[in-house]
C-alpha cells in the first residue's frame, strides 16, 4: 500500500490493516496489529513529514508482519546515524510495549539504498 505521507495516513493504514485482518480471519490480532501500524506510520511521520511511505502486511509462518519503508535521507556520517536510530528507537515505546505484550518483535533498519530511507517492522505472533 503506497501512502501519501501526509498525518492522516496512519489512520488509513489503521484501517486498511483492521479490514484486511478481519477479511482473512485474523481479527485477533486486529486491536495489536492497527497500534502497530499506527505507531509505525507516525514515527515515519514524525522524522520524514510529508513524504510517501509504503506499508507492506504479510501473513507467513504463523506470523504477521507489518513492515513500513520511508524516505528518510541518509546520514553524512555514522555516529549522526546511530543518533537519529536511537531517537526513532526511543520514540516508538508504545510499538514496543504491544508488540512485546504479544510476543512479537519490533526494529528499524536503514534501507540501503544511495538516497537513503528507513524499514520498521512489527512482527506478531497468533
Amino acid at each position: 500500500m503506497l501512502l501519501p505521507g501526509g498525518a492522516y495516513c496512519a489512520g488509513l493504514a489503521r484501517e486498511a490493516v483492521g479490514t484486511l485482518l478481519t477479511r482473512h480471519g485474523l481479527s485477533e490480532l486486529c486491536e495489536t496489529a492497527t497500534l502497530a501500524t499506527s505507531e509505525l506510520v507516525a514515527a515515519a511521520y514524525r522524522f520524514t513529514p510529508d513524504r510517501e511511505m509504503i506499508l507492506r502486511v504479510r501473513w507467513q509462518y504463523e506470523a504477521l508482519r507489518i513492515v513500513l519503508y520511508d524516505q528518510h535521507p541518509a546520514h553524512g556520517s555514522p555516529t549522526a546515524a546511530e543518533e537519529c536510530r536511537d531517537r526513532r528507537s526511543r520514540s516508538m515505546w508504545l510499538l514496543a510495549a504491544a508488540v512485546d505484550a504479544h510476543g512479537g518483535d519490533w526494529g528499524l533498519a536503514p534501507v540501503l539504498t544511495p538516497g537513503g530511507g528507513t524499514k520498521s517492522w512489527a512482527l506478531l505472533h497468533r
